[in-house]
């Protein structure tokens, strides 16, 4: 074990941060809530909308836990903030399962399944050299994900891993 938290269905963490950007390329938007749709991903959020649109349903909504975050900084020597990865949802205190099919409610209605993992991109390099890298090991850039129950979601709501 690495020492996180335990794998196991029914531990709960918390939605620690929502963001989203209009197009590519833009500048990341944090907010305080938002509708996550089937049809939309996060509402506003370009990459949700066209994964809706074009039915590759694997990227519709990313994900990022604080802790592998804060890892990647600390492996730098950084701090920049969480949403200088380009995710859209930063998970606190929970390890999600490092694999495809795992469901994650947050709040009471939204329901997001696990598509696979976020490998980080060049881009990471523009953002703090050796980024890309620190990122690599376990699933560290996060998780990308489908919408299976649309949902408002709220800084602060429930995360937990469904069975």
């Amino acid at each position: 074990s690495d020492g996180g938290p335990a794998l196991t269905a029914g531990m709960n963490g918390r939605l620690g941060g929502i963001a989203r950007r209009h197009r590519p390329r833009g500048l990341m938007e944090t907010i305080s809530h938002v509708k996550v749709s089937r049809a939309e991903g996060v509402q506003g959020d370009f990459r949700g909308a066209l994964a809706g649109l074009k039915g590759k349903m694997k990227r519709q909504v990313s994900l990022i836990e604080a802790e592998s975050w804060a890892a990647a900084m600390a492996d730098l020597g950084s701090n920049k903030p969480w949403w200088m990865r380009r995710a859209n949802l930063l998970v606190e205190g929970l390890r999600l399962p490092r694999e495809p099919g795992t469901r994650i409610r947050i709040g009471s209605s939204c329901l997001l399944e696990v598509t696979v993992e976020c490998d980080p991109c060049s881009r990471m390099e523009e953002i703090e050299q050796g980024l890309y890298a620190a990122l690599m090991p376990d699933w560290r850039g996060g998780f990308l994900a489908r919408v299976v129950e649309d949902g408002d979601i709220t800084v602060g709501d429930e995360v937990r891993i469904e069975t």
